[in-house]
Formats: structure tokens, sequence, C-alpha cells
């Protein structure tokens, strides 16, 4: 099963084609625009005729409920979707032509439907079987919904449960130890937000410092059980990619190597393996939908922490929190400003809600954390320290320093966070050099334009050409790893196949002895599009095929060389999709913006783009573009946020 999934745009066709439509039906118009596309249409009319509901305006609505998660909602509002839907059509389409039902009107005849039910309580007879389900004006499909309210249940029971000590002053001692003399309040009161409640969210973005706090998450835990005389809690790390716990795995053991603590807990920390969600729930050969690890039979682990938390479906959030032991803690870290998954829902942004503007802790929780910590917890505008009495905001921590951007990109991520695009504008042209900014259309531009792009690829290319002719694996990987072209697009003129050839151009003419000609050429950087447990590949690994003595040729990766013959999906990679890059960094990166009407091109991915940079970005695309990117936040219908911390 593929941990994650590139956004696929769906072609839509006049699906009148091949289902007999009446010419004034709302079905037609609606997919004749491109809002619906032929799945969301056919499901729809099939759910009617198996519940014997022939109500068009029944029909338009399950459409759209259909349609919700393949374009990344958990649900559609039927009082909003005509405001919505506008930066969810590929096309430029005029919606305000299209026979829009009246909101009120429509809402009452979906209630009615026997294929409906109606409300948040899961009654029992005919309404706990419905394929639909209306709570207010939003529709959800019925999965969607129970999956939703599972994992608000499921969070909001572990949040109130406090399985940390009462001894605050001794827990204060142990983080003390832990830290020494650094002085980061805010990795403090994360660790110890870890130790006292039973749900801990550690948000922030690139460079806070979020997996140094795992690290330190799991030797405070296992210090304290080491003093203690218990045994060392049973840990489990995982990531929604196999690159992204592989990320997650070097970067805790790099953590260990210096921290403060005993030889014992060390060896622990050092022993941990992450793996990806879905292999620490152990997928069923039976199922593609059911895990061997759920609400039945629970994980053994004491604490189970997730890396890259906002790459995680609401599906697959609900499966991984019914699977781990209530008594167990549950760490989430991630940058809720970053790409959602692919699929339905936004669950971290969700679950950090009103604690990304300040945390949002009550007086207790607050006093707990002073006493464990030293560290003054900064106390929120009146009324919004513990709004609605949820429990959700006393494990909320969000790293907000930064020890890896400064300058021109820490300026840059600041303003494309805060929606500013006059900002975004500002930090690209104060000709700072780890920010080049060329004002054009990639697909457009010609050769003189994209120079900078020219010299960075051959440049970087040459370097790892030349290690890989000499057959020198790890310098090859080196140079792979230290620069990256991202899109937006897999294909089209800014997309990864146009770069792809592109730069495998700029190196055959500048490059001695290289070549691109067949799929095994010296030189070629691959990445991997799906698991291969048998090899101890993950999709979006990396690596370089590479020169082997005294002939031939082998495919170098970080785990080792593998023959190409073994690979089955690989592709190349000069360049890659954002949503590829997700959990990965570079030294030098170059972003390449799409036309400024790409659905695609949204806040979240050109954050999520421009900070996989580490020292240098260079970014093309048009004025245009950038304030259409920055001014386009994605907004994902979802009743969770409401669930968790309003009740």
């Amino acid at each position: 099963m593929t941990a994650i999934m590139e956004p696929a745009m769906e072609p839509s066709f006049d699906v009148s084609s091949v289902v007999s439509l009446p010419e004034d039906s709302f079905l037609r118009a609606f997919n004749r625009a491109g809002v619906l596309a032929p799945a969301d249409v056919h499901v729809a009319l099939r759910i009617g005729r198996l519940g014997g509901d022939d109500d068009e305006l029944v029909a338009l609505a399950v459409a759209f409920a259909v349609r919700a998660p393949r374009v990344g909602h958990v649900r559609v509002d039927l009082g909003h979707v005509r405001e919505t839907a506008e930066g969810e059509v590929e096309d430029e389409v005029d919606l305000d032509s299209l026979p829009w039902p009246d909101p009120d009107e429509w809402a009452r005849r979906v209630a009615a439907s026997s294929l409906v039910a109606v409300g948040d309580d899961d009654g029992a007879g005919t309404a706990g079987v419905a394929p639909i389900r209306l709570v207010g004006s939003a529709l959800y499909l019925d999965r969607y919904w129970r999956d939703e309210r599972a994992v608000a249940a499921d969070l909001v029971r572990r949040a109130a449960t406090e399985p940390g000590e009462a001894d605050f002053s001794q827990l204060s001692v142990s983080i003390e130890r832990l830290f020494g003399g650094e002085e980061d309040g805010e990795q403090r009161l994360a660790t110890a937000v870890a130790a006292l409640r039973g749900l801990a969210v550690v948000a922030g973005g690139p460079g806070t410092g979020k997996t140094t706090t795992v690290a330190r998450i799991i030797g405070l835990l296992a210090s304290r059980a080491e003093d203690a005389g218990f045994e060392l809690p049973l840990v489990a790390l995982a990531a929604p990619t196999g690159k992204a716990a592989n990320r997650m795995q070097e970067a805790v053991h790099a953590a260990a190597s210096s921290m403060e603590v005993s030889e014992t807990t060390r060896a622990h920390l050092l022993g941990l393996e992450a793996a990806t969600v879905h292999r620490l729930l152990r997928a069923r050969p039976d199922s593609a939908s059911r895990f061997r690890y759920n609400r039945r039979n629970r994980l053994p682990h004491d604490v189970v922490i997730v890396d890259e938390t906002s790459m995680l479906s609401l599906w697959l959030m609900a499966r991984l929190v019914e699977a781990v032991r209530r008594d167990a803690r549950l760490v989430l870290v991630g940058d809720p400003e970053q790409l959602a998954s692919v699929e339905a829902g936004a669950v971290l942004g969700d679950i950090v809600g009103p604690a990304s503007k300040g945390l949002r802790m009550s007086s207790t929780a607050r006093s707990q954390l002073e006493a464990a910590t030293g560290v003054v917890v900064p106390v929120p505008p009146a009324g919004q320290s513990e709004k609605g009495g949820s429990a959700i905001g006393n494990g909320v921590v969000v790293l907000r320093t930064n020890h890896r951007f400064a300058g021109a990109l820490a300026a840059l991520a600041a303003g494309i966070r805060s929606g500013s695009a006059d900002a975004v504008v500002a930090a690209l042209g104060t000709g700072d050099p780890n920010v080049e900014w060329l004002p054009v259309d990639a697909a457009e531009a010609d050769q003189t334009q994209l120079d900078p792009v020219r010299r960075l690829a051959c440049d970087t290319g040459e370097r790892l050409v030349r290690a890989a002719q000499a057959g020198e694996g790890e310098v090859a990987l080196d140079a792979l790893g230290s620069w990256r072209i991202l899109c937006a697009h897999r294909r089209g003129p800014a997309g990864v196949a146009a770069w792809n050839a592109r730069v495998e151009q700029w190196l055959s003419a500048e490059v001695e002895g290289y070549s691109a000609d067949g799929e095994w050429y010296v030189g070629r950087p691959v990445i991997v599009t799906a698991n291969d447990y048998s090899l101890r590949l993950f999709n979006g690994d990396t690596g370089v095929v590479v020169a082997r003595q005294p002939a031939g040729v082998t495919a170098a990766f970080e785990r080792g060389p593998i023959s190409p013959s073994r690979l089955s999906g690989v592709d190349t990679v000069y360049a890659m999709t954002v949503h590829k890059a997700q959990g990965s960094e570079f030294d030098q990166v170059a972003v390449v913006l799409p036309q400024p009407t790409s659905r695609i091109l949204t806040r979240e991915l050109l954050y999520t783009a421009v900070t996989r940079a580490k020292a240098r970005l260079l970014l093309i695309g048009t004025e245009e573009a950038v304030r259409a990117a920055v001014e386009r936040p994605i907004a994902r219908s979802s009743g969770l946020t409401e669930r968790l911390w309003v009740g």
C-alpha cells in the first residue's frame, strides 16, 4: 500500500454521453461546467437507485457529498458550497450562471430523503445505516462522518487523561538535567506536556526543533522510568511515508548522541526504529482498508510518536488513534502550515486550531507546566484561554523560534504564513543572495532568463555525474541531496517531466561524458514511487545510478547498492513535485510556480516549497503567480476543529 499519493486531476467530460440525463438536469449542468466529475454523478445516481429516491435535488446533494473527499474536504456545506466551489474547479467557470438550488429548500429536501440520516447522534434503525449524514447544513458520506466523530472522541478522551506525575519539582529536575544550560522555553514546554498529558501536539515550522524535541521527550520518559526502577517505555516512531520515517529515525539517533542522559537511556534511543503508519498498524493482506491493530487489538506501545502529521488523512488518523492504548501517550508532531494530506481532511491544522495563534491552556495546566519547567507560559487574550472548556488546548505547544532560517528566507516564510502578499514580494526583492527571484513565466521563459537555474543544475549536476562515473555512490548521493527543483505539477510545461528533460539537455551539453540515453544511464538520479519492503526501499527514497567496476551499473541508495533490475518503480528526480518533497530538505532549492490560475497553486504549496530550502532559494514565477498563491489558502471543509475545541 502506497503511503502517499500525488494529487490527480480527473478530466471532466459530459457524463450524459454514457448516462441518460434530461437536458435541464441539475447533474448535467454541473457536470458540463466541470464542477462535478463523472464519478460524482455516477455514484449519486447509483445511491439514489438503490435507495429508491429519484429527487434530483437529493441526487445533486449526494453528488457534492461524493465530490467533497475527491477535492480534499470531509464534508460539503450546502449553505456555502456555491461560494467555495470556484477555487476547486480547474477551468474558469461562471458559477453564478449555474442553477443553484435555494439553500434552505435544498437542505429541507435532503433531510426528508430516506438516503439521509439527520443529526449528529448515531441513532438506531434506518438512520444508523443511511449512506449520507446531514448535520445542520453539512452533508457527509457516512464513513467520513463516523471517522471524524471517532477521531474527535478519541482525542478529547486522551487529552483529558493525565498519565503524568504530580511531583512537579522532581519533573523539573529531570527536565533541567536533560536541557542543561539551554534556554529554549518552547521545547521545554513541549517536552513537559508529553510527560504530563495523554495527548501532546508539537507543532512548528522547519528549523524550530520538532525532532530534537521528540528525542528529548523520549529521553525524559525513559530517564524517569529508569530513575524509578521501571522498565523503559516501549516507544513507536512513525510517519506517513518511508522517507519521513527514515529522517525521523536519523534525527532522533543524532540527538541521542549528544543528549545528557544515562548510557542505558541513550542505547534505548539509538535502538529505536521508525516505520510508516501503515507498517506500524500492520496492513492486512486480505483488506485494503483494515489493519491488524485496531480498536479491538491495540498497539502494545507505551508511547506512540507520529512525525509529519500534516500528511495524515482523516481516515488514517482514525485508524491510528483507535489502535493506541488508552493508557499510552500519543504525541503528534508536524507543521500545520504545510500541505495537508492529498486525501480528505486537514487533521493537524484542525487539531492545533486556535492554538496556532497562541497557547490555549487552562489555568491548571498552565500552572503545572510552569512548575515543571520554570518557564512562564504566556496567557492568551481574555476569554480565549479555556475556549469551550476543551482539554485539547492543554496539550498543544507551537514551536516558533527558528534555528535554521534567517534573513530573507525567514522573512519570506513568515510573509507566506501571515498571508501578506506584499510582505512576500518585498522579501523576494531584497537582493539577499540566499533568495533569488526570477519573475518570469517558467513555461514561456527563454534560456537566458532561466540561466540561474541552468547554472545551479549544471554545477551541482556535474558533481553528481563525476561521482557516479567514478563509482562513488555516497558522494553522488550527497550531491543529489544538496539541491532539487520543485514543481507544482507532474506534467505540463512547468511540470516535473518537462524540467527533468530540460536538466538532462543542459547536462548533455555541458558535462563531458554525460549521456541520458537508455533507462539506466550513469548519473541518473531516481526516486522510488512505491514501497518495496523486500528491498527496504520506500516511497520517496532517492538514489543514483553509478558505474560499477569493472563493468556495468548499480543504483546507490542510503541503504546500500541495488541492482537496477530489481527496481520496479522509479522516476528520474532532478525535479519532483512539492507534495513529494514534504518531509525532505535540501541546501539549495529551485521552485517553479505554475500559471496563477492553477488550482493547485496555494499558500500551503508555496510555503511547503520554499521551506524545503536550508540555505538558498531560487523562485521562478511571475508576481501575479506569487500573489495568487499567497492569497489562496486551502480551506478544507471539516467539523473536527469545532468538535475538538467547542465540544
